[in-house]
């Protein structure tokens, strides 16, 4: 099982660990990539600090962490991120078991890295799905051919937790796609929170639980979500009531 999370604006300050090695982080034949976009972000941060910020829609602070990738202290990638999704998967709290599995099947879909496994040491950034960088370009034209590449050689059951910017970077037609539905008076609507919450706990609840098919990541939704609709590879997770998600019930 592979589970591919969105990354998360959010980013926890600091961290002790050395400075990044992309030698030490998995996923090796993603690096000549990550050498170039680290390589343009830095460099934009660094000598267009203002071009990067309007590219970024950030305040001028965060432009300076990537002014500073490759000296900055790192965290694991799943203390770094902080935010809606990584709360509710809580991965500190995980049992033993599901804190294995973890390790060994979840994967940040990031812009800079292109894959991160939970242990990967990571410094603070600021770059997203759909950011033009540059001196690069469009970030999906750059990640494509290598991590569509990479996750095409996973022959196990990939799911699919992305958001529209990181799916961008690479299409992944094998994947068990999950999406997260309110429903409210007959009427469907993906609502940002209660995506991102619930997808959260999903991702939990397979860590815990492990899965192997389809019927298996829907009997996971089913202790997180009201309804589970499955058509195909989709699993649609459907939330009744004013609860932002049944975890928070």
């Amino acid at each position: 099982m592979l589970v591919l999370l969105p990354p998360s604006e959010g980013k926890a300050a600091g961290g002790r660990g050395a400075p990044l090695d992309l030698d030490r982080l998995s996923h090796p034949s993603l690096n000549p990539v990550r050498a170039r976009v680290l390589h343009a972000l830095q460099t934009a941060a660094r000598e267009q600090p203002d071009g990067l910020q309007r590219a970024l829609t950030c305040p001028p602070g965060e432009v300076e962490k990537d002014a500073v990738l490759t000296t900055s202290g790192t965290l694991p990638a799943l203390r770094r991120y902080t935010g809606v999704l990584y709360e509710a998967l809580s991965y500190t709290t995980l049992s033993p078991a599901g804190r294995r599995r973890a390790n060994g099947s979840l994967r940040v879909a990031s812009a800079l890295f292109g894959l991160l496994a939970p242990t990967d040491r990571i410094p603070a950034y600021r770059l997203s799905g759909g950011t033009s960088v540059p001196g690069l370009g469009s970030l999906p034209a750059a990640w494509r051919p290598a991590l569509e590449a990479e996750l095409a050689a996973h022959t196990g059951l990939l799911v699919d937790l992305r958001s529209g910017p990181y799916a961008a970077l690479a299409k992944v037609p094998h994947a068990v796609q999950v999406r997260v539905l309110r429903e409210s008076d007959g009427a469907r609507a993906v609502v940002s929170h209660d995506n991102k919450y619930t997808k959260g706990l999903l991702a939990r609840e397979l860590c815990e639980r492990g899965a192997r098919t389809v019927a298996d990541v829907a009997a996971a939704g089913e202790q997180v979500a009201d309804l589970v609709e499955v058509d195909g590879r989709r699993v649609d997770l459907v939330l009744f009531g004013l609860a932002t998600a049944r975890g928070r019930e």
